[in-house]
């Protein structure tokens, strides 16, 4: 009982602060599950974020909660259902192929689906323990306390160091929750006073959550954080293949009807392209044929309506500023004026800057229309642009292709500070 406590609090924690981090990375991945081919819920689609904040918190919170013993019961009870949910889930999308990455630890640490099922398997094991023996399940006395906290301690800072490459953060972030939790919890003379380490608790966690959207993650642990170069990021290592993808084509044969699948490999090489009986009527997602290495940064692809793909282009400048707008219908419009100072800062420099968007053409029209930026808007894929900066607009300087700052529209740069610094 105490070992599935301490293991389950401390992993609930540690996969829910990774999430806290990052609110709207978990966001997309929830918009992900909510897909039409997936769980067919895009009801929930324009509340994702709102939803990914509250399951972070309730993870954060009931992990630390059944560590410190407080409602015992109920604690059990929301963990056994909480797992035997993303049981089901990581089970359904790996059984059919569904959503690649679970999304558990973030963008942190990626698992296959089958092995986040495995992960939620053992999870459950343990969980149905601490159940079982629910009604066991009290306050910790203070030395309890202190021993659950000090092994909880222990594997938070050894998964955080050992194998996401967190420093500390995490193990500072658990000692603030104790230290906020456990003196509510037993020196608080009053009836709701495990409810008031809760709320808390829940206080606490909210505020990270907040902060990291209202600027950047903390820790950033994709493949554009400052200091990473991306064109590095897209190489592969000398030895080694890159993994190789097809699509597959339903194809109906116009005299018989006859309908067949064919990989678009067998495609080209069997020579049915050429026959005009056979037509292509639906095409697949890509699917993969042989496993490669395959690079952090392998979607990064920036074109122009008048250059075509300017990705080279980019990355080998030697100094630019890129403000990323995936979704100019959705782009916060509040610090605009601030960004429209930088970008001229940045062009009485001679430095050049580019808009990064996934928008429409007659929407980047209307967008520059209203806001006169006055400079280039250059095409890329919103799901890439989303995973290089989350702001929306998100700011990026790069010098020859390797990221120096990244910033939140929130915390748009002064130009005369950062020419200072950077420049």
């Amino acid at each position: 009982m105490h070992i599935s406590r301490i293991l389950v609090g401390s992993l609930f924690f540690i996969s829910g602060l990774i999430k806290a981090n990052d609110p709207l990375g978990f966001s997309y991945k929830l918009h992900d599950y909510f897909a039409a081919d997936v769980l067919n819920l895009s009801i929930f689609d324009p509340w994702a974020l709102e939803i990914a904040v509250i399951v972070t918190v309730v993870e954060i919170v009931l992990g630390m909660a059944i560590l410190a013993g407080i409602k015992g019961r109920l604690v059990s009870w929301l963990l056994l259902l909480m797992i035997i949910f993303f049981t089901f889930l990581t089970f359904y999308s790996a059984y059919f192929d569904k959503v690649t990455d679970c999304g558990c630890f973030g963008d942190a640490l990626k698992f296959t689906p089958w092995q986040s099922f495995t992960k939620d398997v053992v999870l459950l094991s343990l969980i149905l323990i601490i159940f079982i023996g629910k009604k066991q399940i009290s306050l910790n006395s203070p030395k309890l306390m202190g021993i659950y906290f000090a092994l909880s301690a222990i594997l938070i800072a050894a998964f955080g160091v050992g194998v996401i490459s967190w420093t500390m953060t995490p193990l500072g972030w658990f000692t603030l929750g104790f230290a906020l939790m456990v003196p509510i919890s037993i020196y608080l003379k009053h009836q709701a006073k495990d409810w008031a380490a809760l709320i808390g608790l829940s206080v606490l966690y909210f505020v990270m959550c907040f902060w990291s959207i209202q600027h950047l993650p903390g820790r950033d642990f994709r493949p554009y954080a400052e200091g990473l170069n991306i064109k590095e990021g897209m190489s592969i290592p000398e030895g080694q293949n890159a993994p190789e993808y097809a699509v597959v084509y339903t194809m109906k044969h116009a005299q018989t009807s006859e309908i067949k699948e064919v990989d678009s490999k067998t495609y080209i090489s069997s020579g049915i392209w050429e026959d005009s009986n056979w037509e292509i009527t639906e095409t697949s997602h890509p699917i993969l044929l042989k496993e490669g290495y395959e690079p952090p940064v392998h979607d990064f692809i920036l074109s122009s309506d008048e250059n075509g793909d300017v990705t080279d282009w980019i990355l080998d400048a030697d100094q630019q500023l890129l403000i990323v707008m995936y979704n100019l219908n959705e782009t916060n419009e509040s610090n605009i004026a601030k960004i429209k100072e930088l970008i001229a800062g940045f062009k009485s420099k001679g430095i050049p800057v580019y808009a990064l968007s996934a928008s429409l053409s007659e929407e980047i029209s209307a967008f520059e229309a209203k806001h006169q930026l006055g400079i280039e808007y250059i095409s890329a894929d919103g799901t890439m642009l989303k995973t290089t900066v989350r702001g929306n607009p998100g700011l990026m300087y790069l010098e020859k292709g390797t990221v120096i700052k990244k910033a939140s529209h929130n915390d748009t740069w002064d130009f005369d500070a950062f020419s200072e610094s950077y420049l």
